[in-house]
């Protein structure tokens, strides 16, 4: 037996309990305890001068938690396509996968699964770069950051 839920909203939340009869053994019941999480996005502005290192943390409200234990990538888009930068596995090294000319050996992945472009340049402005994190086989956690690029 087995309860199917169709477009799951944070209302569904709750204790469901399952009850049947038997024979010859009688009622036989089970509970389960159902959160739903809503999958959110985090937004960012990031402004950073010409030429100097841009650095964007990848998930900025969630600094206590290890990163280093879920895989994640990196993305950067620019009117609705995207393409991957670096993904990193658990206790693997990152592997970059821009294959791009505008991003290759310009980007890194430092701190705390952090994205750095060195050289920022003019062609970056407005670019959203995103972090997903995949911290269950079903849930992904996301951030994204707008850039600004400023001449001095």
């Amino acid at each position: 037996w087995a309860l199917h839920l169709k477009n799951v909203t944070v209302s569904l939340s709750g204790q469901y309990r399952c009850t049947f009869a038997t024979y010859p053994y009688g009622t036989k019941a089970a509970k389960i305890q159902l959160i739903v999480m809503a999958e959110e996005e985090r937004h960012y502005l990031k402004k950073v001068w010409l030429n100097e290192t841009l650095e964007i943390p990848c998930l900025e409200d969630m600094t206590s938690e290890n990163l280093s234990t879920y895989p994640l990538k990196w993305l950067v888009g620019e009117n609705g396509r995207k393409e991957e930068l670096v993904t990193k596995e658990p206790s693997c090294s990152a592997v970059y996968r821009n294959s791009s000319v505008l991003y290759r050996q310009r980007v890194l992945l430092g701190f705390n699964n952090a994205l750095k472009v060195s050289p920022p340049k003019i062609s970056d402005d407005g670019r959203v770069f995103s972090c997903h994190v995949l911290y269950h086989p079903e849930r992904v956690h996301k951030s994204s950051t707008t850039v600004r690029v400023f001449g001095k």
